[in-house]
């Protein structure tokens, strides 16, 4: 039996530690309910492996292609967990999941070239497709009937069109795609000979009830290449632990080509994968028990934010962020978001073109992977802010 409260939250270290818009970067007495990053020490196996491996001494260079244990442990952990197709020798332990979304990029994109990304979708769809000079060609993301809508998605394919960008489970909506969807976007890569890169970083965080499925377990997976990381699941994010892993030998010679790895100009530190291999051998008890209390926190926010004036949101099947729609308040997402960061001290994400794409416009996104206690106070200074902004006429 875990615990998910105040006692698990070091906030001392946080204050010191925890960058990318969370806790060491805000003014004194702010609350971060920002970045996709939890608040919860990680699990114990993952700083005893470390403590272990450092205790040895010895910090030498390690195989190009990733430890081979390490890759052993994380592709059976992908097939136990999520019945995918995965080889160890098809696997590439890579310095991030965000780094591996820029060596599928490489990998098969040139310059001219063109890729679907959803719209909204985390940012780092438009980077990586950026970083490769090819172009970004966004698709609007809306959701019907509980689940995105891709009626409309063959449209987008044009003769320059060369891959299809998946974020499943979706960062920030917060959906799964049902297998026919699974189906309909792999259908269309077939028929178009597109590239998918399949993002999959959120499939260990997936809402008691629900139920995650992968593309490469619905049909061909020879051009799907797919990219999965530790930080979301068990709080790694300074050690940048991910992978990237396909079905076929010459499209991972592709991606191994774009890594640099062969060269050691590339590559995944030793303690990171020694991390990883903690994640996926002993943290998975942890984690399950980290999704229930996830579950509840996000019924709580949700019963929060829809009895807030101006507010709606709907319910995410997978992540632990929400993405309420603040259209309602008649402010804009950046401008609601720095009056309640400098009036109220809650710190929250702005929809908009910096962080998910035009799309996101008239949304914030939430963080839920704290405590309660700050959850709570969290929400509390978000809705005195809305009720105070109602009560002055300055909105609404």
């Amino acid at each position: 039996m875990y615990e998910f409260t105040d006692r698990s939250i070091r906030l001392d270290v946080l204050r010191r530690k925890a960058f990318n818009l969370r806790w060491a970067e805000q003014e004194e007495g702010v609350i971060p309910l920002t970045a996709a990053d939890m608040d919860f020490l990680p699990p114990e196996p993952i700083r005893r492996a470390l403590t272990d491996y450092i205790s040895e001494g010895y910090f030498p260079y390690v195989p190009k292609l990733g430890m081979p244990d390490v890759r052993e442990s994380i592709a059976r952990a992908l097939r136990e967990r999520k019945g995918e197709p995965a080889d160890p020798n098809l696997l590439l332990p890579v310095d991030s999941a965000a780094r591996g979304m820029y060596i599928i990029a490489k990998a098969v994109l040139k310059p001219g070239d063109e890729a679907i990304i959803f719209d909204p979708v985390d940012f780092l769809f438009r980077e990586s497709v950026l970083s490769a000079g090819a172009v970004p060609v966004r698709f609007p993301a809306r959701i019907k009937d509980g689940k995105i809508d891709l009626s409309e998605l063959e449209r987008y394919v044009t003769p320059r069109t060369r891959m299809i960008g998946l974020c499943n489970p979706h960062n920030p909506l917060g959906l799964l795609y049902p297998e026919e969807d699974l189906r309909h976007i792999l259908d269309i890569s077939q028929r178009h000979d597109l590239w998918i890169m399949n993002d999959e970083i959120w499939s260990d965080i997936v809402y008691s009830g629900e139920k995650f499925r992968s593309i490469m377990t619905v049909g061909p997976t020879d051009k799907v290449l797919s990219v999965f990381g530790f930080s979301k699941s068990f709080g790694i994010a300074g050690l940048r632990a991910g992978c990237v892993y396909c079905t076929d030998k010459a499209a991972f010679d592709r991606l191994v080509e774009a890594s640099a790895v062969e060269t050691t100009a590339g590559g995944i530190s030793s303690l990171s994968q020694v991390a990883a291999k903690a994640c996926v051998d002993e943290c998975y008890p942890w984690l399950d028990e980290f999704r229930g209390f996830l579950t509840e926190n996000r019924d709580y926010a949700l019963e929060r934010l829809r009895a807030m004036s101006g507010v709606t949101c709907h319910t995410p099947q997978a992540t632990f962020v929400l993405f309420p729609d603040i259209s309602g308040t008649g402010m804009d997402a950046v401008t609601l978001t720095e009056y309640l960061k400098k009036e109220y001290k809650v710190a929250l994400v702005p929809g908009g073109e910096q962080f998910f794409g035009p799309g996101s416009e008239g949304h914030i996104r939430i963080c839920i992977a704290t405590s309660r206690r700050i959850l709570k106070e969290g929400l509390d200074r978000m809705e005195a802010g809305l009720e105070a902004l109602c009560g002055s006429g300055k909105a609404f």
